[in-house]
């Protein structure tokens, strides 16, 4: 009965494009969200700007990230970059 153990709280992971790399150990990351509207019936995209904590530096702007949500590191940044998912062309 060798059961994994579960954290008690699941963090949100979202895919996003980093759009700004200017600052040290931080990126600036689009994530864009669709939905239907309710009565209307149309798709509506979401867009919102979020600050990443990236430790070793490595995304640039235009690559695709995947990124968790942590307990705050500074004032803005409640995120960490977890991987990259597609490099910029």
């Amino acid at each position: 009965m060798n059961k994994a153990v579960q954290p008690k709280t699941k963090r949100k992971h979202l895919i996003g494009i980093v759009i700004s790399d200017k600052s040290s150990k931080t990126r600036k990351v689009q994530i864009e969200q669709t939905f239907m509207h309710k009565l209307y019936k149309k798709q509506i995209r979401k867009k919102k700007n979020i600050l990443v904590h990236d430790e070793k530096e490595q995304a640039r702007a235009g690559d695709k990230v995947a990124v968790i949500e942590s307990r705050p590191i500074s004032k803005l940044k409640k995120w960490q970059l977890v991987k990259i998912v597609e490099k910029a062309k």
